[in-house]
């Protein structure tokens, strides 16, 4: 980001950031964001965060739940009245009624977790309270903060010669057929710009249903509009542009050029100075195994997207100065997701992987003063572990009910039926991955329903079961309950 762009935003969101100081003198706060690319689990991670916090879980891992000092936790009014509320009670009703996974996150919401708690001794004792809220946001939207700094040639150059290589062109081939018939020096033509950004948007959907899984091209809101849809702000595309030939006046490309600076002031900017300059911890959700088992090409992708991810956030160590005047993010978890579908033998190799995806990130964030954590989790377990026979050998396992319609080999589930699955093992290197060890399509991971909670006889249902849910909330909230 740009020193003007830079200082700009710290003075808009001065006023904010005061305001919020004054306040943790009356009741200290935390703002946790949650974030993740498509399909990393975000939405069933922050119900499940809040089902424990609630429900009073003894948590091993998270310190201040093993020792008793959670006293209560309970939903509050959320702080900003502009915000939509994350719609937890819809969330856990999916998850435990209807036993299926909840709608995945499109756009921004929020929600207020009162905890009050014992303070461990010290200088301080006695009881206390901590405002935790929850800021769930599509991954999708970090990645446009990029786009602050970019003018809309360089950026046109970029997106285009990305969508030439050979993993990709062939998705992009509507596209590149629809540039060769716009002229950017002709006259701006609205039917014409609605053609380019429709030709633009298939390619950026035939992207993220690509084997990738986890493609990353800016612009984020194109497929997460909401009351954006059908606006001029998200009606524009990249064009093919002379090397070194300014941009006319009144050409079509100057009009692509005026809804570029448009996105990035009207989407881009307010949600980086209302939301996201103003976390103080974060957790970032991925989904490694779907990249592992797409290939070398889709991890490679995903190493790019997480260290575009960590440039994103503004890290360090927290004073009172640069909470009043430029917030940082002191805690950034990154969690790969899922680690129900393989057996636990395999986690250590999953978190191993993962640390070698963000390697590069985490060291630069590190120097700043911020610390940087992993962790293999399913936030809701959705499977058991067990063994299967296939010929002489004893195979690790797992069992679920995969969901209807899902296949593993010439087999297609009807979303009842328990079945045992080897998913396949991963390397015993990390490295070993990055090395195309793992031919793409080697694993199993049919995707399965969320567990039925047993229900005990004054009609109370069982708390969701999870892996490392507690090692996530020691690292991101421990320190908070000293």
């Amino acid at each position: 980001m740009s020193v003007i762009t830079d200082l700009a935003s710290r003075a808009g969101s001065a006023a904010q950031s005061l305001w919020e100081a004054s306040g943790q003198l009356v009741q200290p706060s935390l703002r946790l964001g949650v974030t993740g690319l498509a399909r990393s689990g975000k939405t069933v991670f922050t119900t499940a965060l809040v089902h424990h916090l609630t429900r009073g879980t003894s948590l091993p891992a998270f310190r201040a739940s093993a020792e008793g000092r959670i006293r209560r936790a309970q939903l509050a009014h959320q702080p900003d009245d502009a915000v939509p509320r994350f719609p937890y009670e819809e969330h856990m009703a999916a998850l435990t009624e209807g036993r299926r996974w909840p709608q995945s996150t499109n756009r921004i919401s929020e929600l207020r977790v009162d905890i009050d708690y014992e303070r461990k001794g010290g200088w301080r004792t006695g009881p206390a309270t901590l405002a935790l809220d929850i800021v769930d946001y599509p991954g999708e939207w970090l990645l446009d903060l990029a786009l602050l700094d970019a003018g809309y040639a360089e950026w046109s150059r970029q997106t285009i010669e990305a969508s030439r290589k050979r993993d990709r062109v062939s998705m992009a081939d509507r596209w590149h057929q629809t540039l060769k018939t716009l002229d950017p020096s002709g006259a701006s033509d609205e039917m014409l710009a609605s053609k380019a950004s429709e030709a633009f948007k298939e390619y950026l959907t035939a992207l993220r249903a690509g084997s990738e899984a986890v493609a990353t091209t800016p612009p984020g809101r194109f497929l997460m509009p909401g009351d954006l849809a059908g606006s001029p702000a998200l009606t524009f595309a990249p064009l093919d542009l002379p090397q070194g030939q300014p941009i006319a006046a009144g050409s079509f490309a100057a009009l692509m050029e005026r809804r570029f600076e448009a996105y990035k002031t009207h989407v881009v900017r307010p949600f980086f100075r209302d939301h996201f300059q103003r976390i103080d911890r974060q957790i970032v959700l991925v989904d490694v195994l779907a990249a592992i088992d797409a290939g070398p090409v889709a991890l490679a992708e995903l190493e790019e997207a997480l260290d575009q991810v960590l440039m994103a956030f503004r890290t360090g160590r927290n004073t009172l100065l640069s909470r009043l005047f430029s917030p940082r993010a002191d805690r950034v978890l990154f969690a790969a997701t899922k680690a129900d579908h393989i057996h636990h033998t395999d986690h250590d190799r999953l978190d191993a992987i993962l640390r070698l995806l963000v390697n590069r990130a985490s060291r630069r964030t590190e120097a700043a003063g911020a610390r940087v954590g992993t962790v293999a989790l399913a936030s809701v377990r959705a499977t058991r572990e067990t063994t299967i026979r296939e010929g002489r050998e004893t195979l690790r396992a797992v069992a679920g009910i995969p969901e209807a319609g899902e296949r593993v080999g010439d087999e297609v589930f009807d979303g009842e039926a328990e079945a045992a699955i080897f998913p396949g093992e991963l390397p015993e290197t990390a490295e070993a991955v990055f090395q195309g060890a793992v031919p793409p399509g080697s694993f199993r991971f049919p995707r399965f329903r969320p567990p039925k909670l047993p229900v005990d006889a004054a009609g109370r249902m069982a708390k969701m079961p999870h892996i490392r849910l507690d090692r996530a909330l020691e690292f991101l909230l421990g320190d908070r309950f000293t």
